[in-house]
Formats: C-alpha cells, sequence, structure tokens
C-alpha cells in the first residue's frame, strides 16, 4: 500500500499520524482477510482444510482486535463511542446513537 494509505503529503504529516493511518490500514485489511477465510470455509469440503482454515481465521481475529484495541487507546472519543456499542445487548443502531452523542 505504502504512500498510498494517506490523502495528505506524508512528508506533512507527523510520525504519530503515520502511525495511526498505517494501523488503520492494518485493520482494514485484517477486516478483509476475515471476509476472505469466511468464504473459502462457507465452500470448502475438506474437513482438515476447514479447520486450518478456521484456524488461520481465528489469528485474523486476534490481529484485527489488537489494531482495534491499539487505535481505540490513540482515540479517546472513538474509544468512548465504541464503549457505547460494543459489548452491548439490544438494537445497535440506538446503542450507536447514544454513544455518538455521549462522546460528543
Amino acid at each position: 500500500m505504502g504512500a498510498d494509505q494517506y490523502h495528505e503529503p506524508p512528508e506533512e504529516l507527523s510520525q504519530e499520524v503515520r502511525t495511526f493511518a498505517r494501523m488503520c490500514a492494518s485493520l482494514a485489511e485484517e477486516a478483509e482477510a476475515i471476509g476472505w477465510y469466511a468464504q473459502r470455509i462457507a465452500v470448502e469440503k475438506d474437513a482438515d482444510a476447514v479447520a486450518i482454515l478456521e484456524d488461520s481465521m481465528g489469528e485474523e481475529f486476534k490481529h484485527f482486535s489488537m489494531e482495534l484495541e491499539f487505535l481505540l487507546r490513540k482515540t479517546p472519543k472513538w474509544r468512548k463511542t465504541a464503549q457505547g456499542i460494543l459489548f452491548t445487548k439490544g438494537d445497535i443502531v440506538k446503542h450507536g446513537e447514544a454513544a455518538e452523542e455521549a462522546a460528543g
């Protein structure tokens, strides 16, 4: 991906912003990989292959979660919004609206 992940000239961005952009790109890549594994598992007939694919997808879950946590730690407003949505029961959209309002 390289410099394509930036929407502004990289040399004008701080190291902190470049790191944040890298982590956002990695998060998106992990999400994409999870989707690919889900598709492969859905059509694979060989049980041994499915087991390997599921194990691989588990690694992507771990990486996605670690990258998300990194980004949430660096962005308090995002973290506050996420806390109002993640791991809750009920209407996700309603939780999202309330969390967005609470985060300001």
